[in-house]
């Protein structure tokens, strides 16, 4: 297989993959979409807020104020760290705002978000939203090209707008003649710009001319070697090639998943029998 440096990819790089190297075709949410989901998700916080208050107050009438001052501590955390992040995690990075506007939180290759992402933002939340009326987080948002704030630069993340017209396109089939290659090769931890490029390239091949097509399909293949071992069989089509990494690489991730799954499964039953 003949892997030529050749010139750059004419094709911009801008669309997203998630760990399943699924590519989902979303931008980054814009400003004022983003500002809209956290102020409806603040109405709803201090709706709740509210809600919890005066529900306690009415239980803890006659609570001494150190006692008062303990369940205040207690829902604030609750309201402004334990339910967003429980949301979000349960969501996939969804919050009511973002529900309304049409966003998602995704970490920053594009993947599902986890609970320790969630955890991260809603913590820094609490000062750079709560604590200092969001000043810290527009102005962050307002220069980094992705909007993140504090929180989504520390957790990894940043919003994209999921409401979109574009087709998703799956990966091809696996082929057959690198199937068994594949199974047993030792795929690295590919770079995520050549992994968003190569699933452009394949989502738009039938709508390239072919000396762009022949050039982009060498120069990803180029950049997918070096972290791909053994290298693939003597003569092998560099198209091909990019689409088994790709194939391989998702069903890795969708067994490991499933595996992740089955153990929690089993120690929640274990849980259950103690």
């Amino acid at each position: 297989m003949s892997l030529s440096p050749t010139e750059p990819p004419a094709e911009p790089v801008g669309e997203i993959v998630t760990g399943e190297a699924v590519v989902l075709g979303l931008r980054a949410a814009s400003f004022a979409s983003r500002l809209l989901a956290a102020l409806l998700d603040a109405l709803v916080v201090g709706v709740v807020f509210v809600a919890a208050v005066v529900g306690a107050t009415a239980l803890t009438n006659r609570s001494t104020e150190a006692t008062t001052a303990a369940l205040g501590v207690v829902l604030s955390v609750l309201c402004l760290v334990g339910i967003p992040t429980a949301v979000e995690t349960a969501t996939r990075g969804r919050s009511v705002g973002k529900l309304v506007t049409g966003l998602r939180t995704v970490r920053d290759d594009g993947g599902p978000v986890r609970f320790r992402h969630c955890l991260v933002r809603a913590i820094l939340g609490v000062f750079e939203l709560w604590g200092l009326a969001g000043s810290p987080a527009i102005l962050c948002s307002l220069v980094n090209p992705r909007g993140k704030r504090f929180g989504d630069l520390l957790a990894g993340t940043y919003v994209v707008r999921e409401r979109t017209a574009a087709r998703h396109v799956p990966l091809p089939p696996m082929p057959p003649e690198l199937a068994g290659w594949a199974r047993t090769a030792d795929i690295g931890r590919l770079p995520q710009p050549a992994v968003l490029a190569a699933r452009q390239f394949l989502a738009r091949t039938a709508s390239l001319n072919a000396a762009s097509r022949a050039a982009l399909r060498v120069q990803l293949a180029d950049a997918f070697l070096p972290h791909v071992s053994p290298a693939p069989p003597p003569g092998t089509d560099p198209e091909r090639f990019l689409v088994a990494v790709l194939v391989e690489r998702r069903d890795r991730e969708f067994a490991r998943l499933q595996r992740r799954e089955a153990r929690t499964r089993e120690l929640e039953r274990s849980i259950g029998r103690v």
